[in-house]
C-alpha cells in the first residue's frame, strides 16, 4: 500500500481489506502503518479501503480519536463512496465508546438530511445503533 504505483497501492489495499473481513487479526502487526496511511493517503480508493480496515483494529483511546477526526475530514471529499465508507467507519469506532457517541449521532443526523443519496441511506441505518 506504500508502493510508488497508485494502481499497486489500490490493489494491495483491496486485497488487504478483503482478507481482513474474515481475519482482522492479520492487520494488527501493521496498525501503526495503517494509521499513518490513514492520515497521508491521497487516493480515494486507498482511503475508502483504509476506512473499512481501521475500525477492525484494536485502537487505543487516542488512536480512536485520531481515526475519527480523519474520517470526519474524509466526509469533505468529493467521492460519495469515500464519504459513505467514512460514515460507516465513524459509527463502527464510536459504537462502544461513549465519548464519541454524541458527536457521531450528530454527524449521522446531518448526513441523513444533507448527504448524498448513499450517505443518507447509510446514515439512517446507522442511526438506529445510536438511538
Amino acid at each position: 500500500m506504500c508502493a510508488d504505483d497508485p494502481l499497486v497501492r489500490m490493489r494491495a489495499a483491496d486485497a488487504a481489506e478483503k482478507v481482513s473481513r474474515k481475519q482482522p487479526q492479520l492487520l494488527r502487526p501493521f496498525k501503526a502503518e495503517l494509521l499513518r496511511l490513514l492520515d497521508e493517503a491521497g487516493e480515494q480508493e486507498l482511503r475508502w479501503h483504509l476506512a473499512q480496515m481501521v475500525p477492525r483494529l484494536p485502537l487505543s483511546g487516542r488512536e480512536r480519536l485520531r481515526a475519527a477526526a480523519t474520517f470526519r475530514r474524509y466526509l469533505e471529499d468529493r467521492s460519495s463512496i469515500l464519504k459513505t465508507c467514512a460514515l460507516q467507519a465513524i459509527a463502527d469506532i464510536a459504537a462502544d465508546h461513549e465519548s464519541l457517541r454524541a458527536e457521531t449521532r450528530a454527524c449521522l443526523g446531518y448526513a441523513a438530511k444533507n448527504g448524498t443519496a448513499a450517505m443518507k441511506a447509510r446514515a439512517r441505518k446507522l442511526l438506529t445503533r445510536f438511538a
